[in-house]
């Protein structure tokens, strides 16, 4: 398990597991439990997916304990569909895990959903235009929002000022704490998209977006399903630190190729393209508003913001990496 980090350690989880019922990823769950296989060939969807979720229980049990009090848990996670002995079902992946990490101990805060629409003229499942053999088309993706206690506190002067440092714009919070988000096309081009394929990762923007959410520069975020980095990736661009398991050596490879200098230069870039859209927030609202648009300025860039919250915000872009070991990775930034 996860015995290497202490209780009470970790500020944040963003993650997103193997998906049970879904079918690349049958291998995986019956590499762990041969129980697996048998209920699969013997069509008895039910027990298969009973059975997965068995292995997925022991995660979140080991989420709550490393979890800091006041810690945030983001589990991105698909339903799924799936014929078996010619009976079509739903297996509800998000609505299990929500009631198990429940029963453990965490609170269920507002979720979001990540809409992945296609624009496929025949999107819809079953049997076409006859009642009542056609299915509602799964489009869409949970990420739930689960703490681990109260709220998080931020007492000492130094804390306060980091929460300060780590604010977001107006106009992101005005997207990202929406329940609904649609990240198609949007910035994933950071991480190779073949490995991405292979191991199912989300989005870098969705990752990116957990993190600034919901923690301060500085944190730890944990990732136990790694995959190809995404959730490092994107704390290295939040500047927080992060640990993550893999236990495929295929994807761990994949990661050490990923994490090189050039991949300095891309995160810097999605940084730049982050402050570009605040600045053409910037243009857009004062030709609306005009010169009254806006009353504060943030002391880092001299630019207008909509609140007094942003005044300290800073976005450090990266300086360098460097590989400690195998496993592990500095990152150096400029103040």
């Amino acid at each position: 398990m996860m015995s290497e980090i202490p209780s009470e350690s970790v500020d944040l989880v963003v993650t997103s597991p193997p998906y049970p019922m879904i079918e690349m990823w049958d291998e995986l769950f019956t590499k762990q439990n041969a129980d697996v296989a048998d209920a699969l060939n013997s069509n008895n969807g039910n027990l298969a997916f009973k059975l997965m979720h068995k292995q997925l229980d022991p995660i979140w049990d080991e989420l709550y304990r490393v979890l800091k009090s006041g810690g945030i848990a983001c589990i991105n996670i698909g339903d799924a569909t799936r014929t078996l002995n010619k009976v079509f079902k739903l297996y509800s992946n998000h609505s299990r895990i929500l009631s198990y990490c429940l029963e453990i101990g965490f609170s269920n805060l507002p979720y979001i959903i990540w809409r992945k629409q296609t624009n496929a003229p025949n999107k819809f499942m079953g049997s076409g235009m006859m009642p009542t053999g056609a299915y509602v088309t799964l489009e869409h993706e949970y990420i739930l929002i689960l703490r681990k206690d109260n709220k998080r506190e931020f007492k000492t002067e130094y804390e306060k000022s980091n929460r300060r440092n780590s604010s977001f714009f107006w106009e992101e919070r005005n997207t990202w704490f929406s329940d609904i988000w649609d990240v198609n096309g949007t910035s994933q081009n950071l991480l190779d998209k073949t490995s991405r394929n292979r191991s199912g990762a989300f989005p870098f923007e969705i990752s990116y977006r957990l993190i600034n959410m919901f923690s301060v520069k500085g944190d730890t975020v944990l990732d136990p399903f790694l995959g190809i980095g995404t959730t490092t990736v994107a704390s290295m661009a939040s500047g927080r630190n992060s640990i993550g398991y893999e236990i495929d050596e295929r994807l761990s490879s994949s990661l050490s190729s990923i994490l090189t200098e050039s991949l300095i230069e891309k995160l810097n870039h999605y940084i730049h393209e982050r402050l570009s859209r605040h600045l053409l927030f910037i243009i857009e609202r004062t030709k609306k508003a005009g010169e009254d648009a806006f009353r504060h300025i943030n002391k880092n860039y001299n630019f207008p913001v909509m609140t007094s919250q942003e005044t300290n915000l800073l976005i450090n872009y990266l300086d360098s990496l460097k590989k400690i070991t195998d496993f592990e990775f500095e990152v150096l930034y400029f103040i």
